[in-house]
């Protein structure tokens, strides 16, 4: 199995700019730090596992059950009111970060690997990541030109 580097994309995260003083915005910036930072170590034990090992799915399958856990930490982060229309997208980041690690898990059960399993679960891996990709792009005040959004603006 091959799992994209998304080390690019959370080092963009990282070096999110403009919380200045506020309180709030500080904690709301040490939370996405902390996330950046684990998801980047996480990404790359997944991406240096010696797949010639004879147990290697055990620990990938461990540095994904990990990856759950801090997607769904992240997803319960309280975010500031200025980018409260963000939450929704971490949520559900978490919830296809939670499916795609379901699925990896029955993907390699049995001492054996369903293709189509773990295609499914690649799917629901890449869309947890996209919706971090996009909340990364509002938090630095861009609006995604590659997914299909309805953004409302309010006056």
């Amino acid at each position: 199995m091959k799992i994209k580097h998304m080390f690019p994309i959370l080092l963009a995260l990282v070096l999110l700019t403009g919380c200045g003083r506020d309180p709030e915005l500080s904690r709301f910036k040490t939370e996405v730090d902390q996330f950046c930072t684990s998801i980047s170590e996480l990404d790359t034990s997944i991406n240096n596992i010696d797949t010639t090992f004879e147990g290697y799915t055990t620990e990938l399958l461990g540095y994904l059950d990990e990856l759950d856990a801090e997607f769904q930490e992240f997803s319960q982060v309280d975010f500031p009111e200025e980018f409260d229309y963000l939450e929704s997208l971490a949520d559900e980041a978490g919830e296809y970060m939670t499916e795609a690690v379901k699925s990896y898990h029955e993907a390699y059960s049995n001492n054996s690997y369903n293709e189509y399993t773990a295609d499914y679960a690649l799917q629901n891996y890449s869309r947890a990541y996209k919706r971090i990709q996009i909340i990364i792009s509002f938090l630095h005040g861009e609006e995604p030109d590659d997914v299909d959004l309805t953004i409302e603006y309010s006056e």
